[in-house]
């Protein structure tokens, strides 16, 4: 009897070093998401104004994707799809109104995944469209960020608070003063501490998502004589179709900040803004060279999708053209990606999900729709041939691949971007009929089958992404400011 119970408290002891040398080798994950960030980053050279010696730091520590794609060009349906493994069009999350947590079940985003594997789950800022959250998936969430009354303490050379919808001014605060810091501050703190568990650690940061607003500092780097505008063309929407017009409002904002003469300010606070979270990047990154989890932790930098600031006489995101869908997307995996890599294939962020099960060797769930990028983790170079799908509202859909961009709208009408020849995409070339095999390859990869936008209440239907467009369009020439994801 006695030798029994000795024999099988040996067993539960061996089980339970196992265990845990079994979750002591599992990597941590550094998971570090940006708002509204799009390409003007240093590592991309899409814009050499920018300032960003922080990402471009990381980007040299791992592989760097040049062409990265959202899933949504929208703030909810980005991060939903992103974060729960399924794409808005079987979601039916096309808009920032709709409740993603009444469709997609607690045991299916990732953060279930990582919990289901043995890890420390935990996150600040924002991750998740931030009017739903789901405190239950987290081990532990920072709830007070605090920041907001330092948005409003505008430095005396302010003019104002922006022009209509587009919110920007020089902050009198120090960079502590802002929810961004604390945020940052809270990754910090993590890295810092004693894990006894492999940990999932989230970190999101607000800016440049507006309002614009950051210490005058930030904005003293970028004088405004200095500032050019992005690549423009008078006409570049002559040859858009209307429901791409429509997606561009060439009225509402791009109009606004003409008639203000202020965009090369508008330019000037988005670089600011992107300065100073570059700022905070560096903090994490400065206790993660300290820490010591430096050489087990993964990190993924992700940004939930880009911005237009002219370009097609658009501004915010809510459209399907390159401004709009590209964002960075860094990774670092100790012993698999080399440092100072660059990836040129095109991939999407509804692969982060499926990568990330697969390089901390967890179970991939059966309902992700998107490819593990392992192989270009590996190999950079390695052959690719999926393209980018991203999604906006109900059966609008774009398809990047290395040398095309093809959209098609609901009602039918197209566009079709030779990128390699036209990397600004200033013509349109859907109607030429030698383009028709590029057309048909490329809409192989659009969804079959849409879901339908959801009930908001029973009874009542959830406008579209173009029905609240055109309600903030009206807002607008009210002198209403628009909400913003």
């Amino acid at each position: 009897m006695h030798r029994t119970l000795l024999s099988l408290c040996l067993l539960l002891v061996a089980s339970t070093s196992a265990l845990s040398a079994a979750d002591a080798a599992k990597p941590n994950v550094l998971f570090i998401a940006i708002d509204d960030l799009r390409d003007w980053v240093g590592y991309l050279h899409h814009n050499e104004q920018t300032k960003t010696p922080n990402i471009d730091r990381l980007a040299k520590m791992g592989t760097a994707f040049t062409r990265s794609y959202c899933a949504a060009p929208v703030c909810n349906p980005s991060r939903t799809a992103l974060m729960s493994g399924m794409r808005p069009s079987t979601t039916g999350v096309y808009g920032n109104e709709t409740d993603w947590r009444k469709i997609v079940p607690e045991d299916k985003p990732l953060t279930a995944s990582f919990r289901k594997g043995g890890y420390y789950v935990c996150g600040a800022g924002k991750i998740y469209h931030e009017s739903f959250k789901r405190d239950s998936e987290w081990d532990d969430y920072l709830t007070k960020e605090g920041g907001g009354k330092a948005e409003n303490k505008l430095s005396k050379n302010a003019k104002d608070g922006g022009v209509g919808g587009i919110r920007f001014a020089p902050l009198d605060c120090q960079d502590n003063e802002l929810e961004d810091y604390a945020i940052a501050d809270y990754g910090i703190e993590q890295l810092g501490k004693k894990h006894d568990k492999p940990f999932f650690l989230a970190v999101g940061l607000h800016k440049p998502h507006m309002a614009w607003n950051v210490p005058q500092k930030w904005y003293d780097m970028f004088p405004l004589e200095s500032i050019q505008l992005p690549p423009y063309k008078e006409d570049d929407l002559s040859d858009v179709p209307p429901a791409g017009v429509a997606m561009a409002k060439p009225n509402g904002d791009h109009k606004n900040i003409l008639d203000s003469g202020r965009w090369k300010e508008a330019i000037q606070a988005y670089l600011a803004a992107t300065a100073y979270t570059d700022m905070n990047i560096g903090r994490l990154l400065d206790a993660f060279d300290k820490s010591a989890y430096k050489d087990n932790t993964i990190i993924v930098f992700w940004c939930d999708h880009g911005w237009h600031l002219g370009e097609k006489h658009h501004w915010r995101k809510f459209a399907l053209w390159e401004e709009a869908t590209r964002a960075p997307l860094l990774w670092v995996v100790p012993g698999l990606t080399k440092p100072g890599t660059v990836c040129d294939r095109t991939v999407d962020f509804m692969s982060i999900y499926p990568t990330l099960m697969e390089v901390c060797g967890l179970p991939k769930p059966a309902h992700l729709e998107g490819p593990s990028i392992k192989s270009l983790l590996e190999n950079p170079a390695a052959p690719w041939t999926t393209p980018a799908l991203t999604t906006h509202g109900f059966n609008n859909h774009g398809v990047r691949n290395e040398g095309w961009r093809y959209i098609r709208y609901a009602n039918g009408d197209e566009e079709l971007y030779n990128e390699s020849a036209d990397p600004n995409e200033w013509t349109n070339l859907a109607k030429d009929p030698q383009h028709q095999a590029i057309k048909d390859e490329l809409a192989k990869s659009m969804p079959a089958e849409n879901a339908k936008v959801p009930n908001k209440e029973k009874g009542k239907t959830e406008k579209t992404p173009e029905m609240k467009a055109k309600r903030k369009e009206k807002k607008m020439q009210k002198g209403k400011e628009p909400a913003e994801g």
